[in-house]
C-alpha cells in the first residue's frame, strides 16, 4: 500500500460527468489498496468568471485590500470542486472528506494573488487516511498568519499538490491534465512534437520557467527540493484503464540522469508569449545603477527575467530587461514616477510585442556549438535576436512575437526533435 497524491486540472473537473469520471479513477486506486489524497482545481472557466465579476466592480486604483478580496473570491472555485468531488466519491461507496486550504492549514506568506507556501500541517489528513478515508484538499489556496485566505497564483494547484505530497512523504504525485505528458514542444505549434517518457528535474524546471504551461514552475521547484516523484499524465484516458498501465503512462520527471538523456543534446523547445521589454535609455554608467532600477521593480513584487546592459558610450548606457506582460504597465509607471526623476536617464521605452524562445537539454553541458547552431537557424529564417540569456542547460532568445511559431518549428527540426529516440 502506498500513499498517492492525485492532482486534477480544471478541464478534468469541467462538468459533473467529468467529476464523476475523476471519482471513478480515484476509487480504482483506493480499491487497489492505496491511501489517496486528491487536489482538484476549480472547474474550468470558474476562476476567470469570478475574477471577471471582480473586475467589473473594482475601484479605479485598487489598494492592498482589493487583492485580499480577490483571493477570498477566487478561492471559492476550488472549494466548490473539492466538495463536489467528495460527494462523487461518496456515491462510489467510499468514505471521503474535503478540506479547504485554511482547514488543513496550508500556511503561506501574505503576498495576495501570488502567495508562497511556508508549511503544511498534515496531522488532520493523516488521521483521515489512517481511518480509511479519501481526502480531498483544495488546490491553489492557503492561509496567512493573520487568518486571511491567500491564493498561489495561476496554476497554483500544481504547487499545492506537490507541497502536500512532500509534507505527507507520498510515494508519487500524479498530475492529471488535458495533455498526456510533457512534449518536446507545444503540439499546437509543431504537430511533429513528441511526448517524452522521462524528463530530468533540471530540464522540467527550465521548461516550466521558460513558458511551458504543463506545470507551474513552483511545483517543479517543490518537487526538486523535496525529491517528490512527479508524473504528468492524461485524465482523458478511460477511467478503468489498467492501474499498472496507468502508473507507467505519461511523462515521469526524474532525478536520475541516464545515458539516453545525455545523447539528446536538446530535449525540448519552450516559448513564452507573455513577455514585455522595458528599456531605460541614457542611464549614467556608474556603480549601483542596476540596483537603483531593478530594486524598485523588485520592491513592487514584479519579477524580472532577461537583463541586458549595453556598452557605455560618453559615460551613459542603455539598460533593458523583460517582465511579464501583465506587469508591464505597472513597471513602466513605477519607473517613470519613482526612478526616472532621480536617475538622470533620458527616457523609458517599451515593447509588448516580443516573445522568448528557448532550447533546453542537459546534453548541452557536454556538447559545444549548440547556441551557435540555434543562432544560425534563426538567422537563416531571417529572425533578428534582440536579447540572449544562457545557463548550463538552456539558451533563450527574445525575438519579435510574430516570428515565434516559425522559430519554434525551425529549431525543433534543426535539433532532430521530430525524430523518435532509440
Amino acid at each position: 500500500m502506498a500513499l498517492i497524491v492525485h492532482k486534477y486540472g480544471g478541464t478534468s473537473m469541467g462538468s459533473t460527468e467529468r467529476i464523476r469520471n475523476v471519482a471513478k479513477r480515484v476509487a480504482k486506486w483506493a480499491r487497489a489498496g492505496h491511501q489517496m489524497v486528491v487536489v482538484p482545481s476549480a472547474m474550468s472557466g470558474e476562476t476567470n468568471r469570478l475574477l471577471g465579476l471582480a473586475k467589473e466592480l473594482a475601484p479605479a486604483a485598487p489598494g492592498a485590500g482589493h487583492y485580499r478580496e480577490l483571493d477570498m473570491l477566487a478561492s471559492t472555485g476550488e472549494q466548490a470542486s473539492s466538495a463536489l468531488l467528495a460527494i462523487a466519491l461518496q456515491a462510489e461507496g467510499l468514505e471521503a472528506v474535503s478540506y479547504a486550504g485554511w482547514q488543513v492549514q496550508v500556511k503561506t506568506d501574505s503576498a495576495y494573488t501570488k502567495a508562497r507556501i511556508e508549511s503544511i500541517d498534515d496531522e488532520r489528513v493523516r488521521a483521515d487516511l489512517d481511518a480509511g478515508r479519501v481526502v480531498v484538499i483544495t488546490g491553489f489556496q492557503g492561509v496567512d498568519d493573520g487568518g486571511n485566505i491567500t491564493t498561489l497564483g495561476r496554476g497554483g494547484s500544481d504547487t499545492s499538490a506537490v507541497a502536500i505530497a512532500a509534507a505527507l512523504k507520498a510515494h508519487e504525485c500524479l498530475t492529471f491534465t488535458d495533455v498526456d505528458g510533457v512534449y518536446t514542444t507545444d503540439p499546437r505549434v509543431e504537430p511533429d512534437a513528441r511526448r517524452l517518457k522521462t524528463v530530468s528535474f533540471e530540464e522540467m524546471l527550465e521548461m516550466a520557467s521558460l513558458g511551458s504551461k504543463v506545470l507551474q514552475i513552483r511545483s517543479v521547484e517543490f518537487a526538486g527540493k523535496y525529491k517528490v516523484p512527479l508524473r504528468v499524465l492524461s485524465s482523458f484516458t478511460p477511467w478503468d484503464i489498467d492501474i499498472e498501465e496507468e502508473a507507467k503512462s505519461g511523462t515521469l520527471i526524474t532525478f536520475e540522469e541516464d545515458e539516453n538523456m545525455e545523447k539528446a543534446v536538446v530535449s525540448g523547445i519552450a516559448f513564452n508569449r507573455d513577455e514585455a521589454k522595458i528599456s531605460v535609455l541614457g542611464v549614467p554608467d556608474k556603480p549601483g545603477i542596476a540596483y537603483h532600477i531593478l530594486g524598485a521593480v523588485a520592491d513592487a513584487n514584479i519579477e524580472v527575467d532577461v537583463i541586458i546592459q549595453n556598452l557605455s558610450k560618453d559615460g551613459r548606457t542603455d539598460f533593458s530587461f523583460t517582465v511579464h506582460r501583465n506587469d508591464y504597465a505597472r513597471a513602466v509607471d513605477l519607473l517613470k514616477d519613482k526612478v526616472l526623476p532621480t536617475l538622470g536617464a533620458a527616457d523609458i521605452v517599451g515593447d509588448t510585442k516580443i516573445c522568448k524562445v528557448s532550447i533546453v537539454g542537459i546534453g548541452m553541458r557536454s556538447h559545444v556549438g549548440v547556441a551557435s547552431k540555434m543562432f544560425r537557424v534563426l538567422s537563416e529564417e531571417g529572425i533578428n535576436i534582440q536579447m540572449i540569456s544562457t545557463s548550463e542547460i538552456k539558451t533563450s532568445v527574445v525575438i519579435d512575437e510574430k516570428y515565434m511559431e516559425l522559430a519554434v518549428r525551425a529549431l525543433h527540426k534543426a535539433f532532430d526533435l521530430d525524430q523518435p529516440t532509440a
